[in-house]
């Protein structure tokens, strides 16, 4: 059976990705219930760093402009961290990765777009920064690169707020 893949949906364009669910079946399926369940829908980018990753998916980003932006948890709390041996699936450049608070197992709903190949934050790499990657962009890096580079504040928060209006997963 085929990976799910999903049509992400935001006010500068959409962009498709393929989700994991083979290989990374808690993570990705996290991302997959969360976005069918319409969760996602409404939220807006809270951190967007050029030639580093676009961050996504926090609750309290409904309001773009939130000092709780980047603080938040799915309503079904954190998952488990998963890094099976026969997925050692690098942050590269167009992956989706699970953001956490740097803490084992807390990982939620907030994820990033690597728009840089990252490889120190791999789950398998030295160092305490662990990210599992659980999908990628297949079409649309044009949409990815127009969010990278919008202008941000100190924060890293886009100055022109970039929502997301819709995730449909395809299965």
């Amino acid at each position: 059976m085929a990976n799910p893949t999903a049509t992400i949906e935001t006010s500068l364009g959409n962009f498709e990705i393929e989700l994991f669910t083979d290989l990374m079946p808690v993570t990705a399926g996290n991302f997959v219930n969360l976005a069918k369940s319409g969760f996602y829908d409404g939220l807006h980018f809270h951190r967007v760093i050029n030639n580093f990753m676009l961050q996504f998916g926090c609750p309290h980003s409904k309001d773009p402009k939130s000092p709780r932006a980047g603080t938040g948890d799915s309503p079904n709390g954190t998952i488990k961290d998963e890094h099976p041996a026969n997925a050692k699936l690098s942050n590269e450049v167009g992956t989706l990765s699970m953001a956490n608070t740097g803490r084992a197992n807390s990982g939620s709903c907030q994820f990033f777009v690597n728009t840089k190949h990252n490889s120190y934050l791999d789950w398998f790499s030295a160092g305490d920064s662990k990210h599992p990657v659980f999908g990628k962009v297949t079409s649309g890096m044009d949409v990815v690169k127009k969010i990278e580079t919008t202008k941000t504040d100190a924060g890293d928060r886009p100055m022109t707020p970039v929502r997301v209006n819709k995730i449909t997963v395809h299965e």
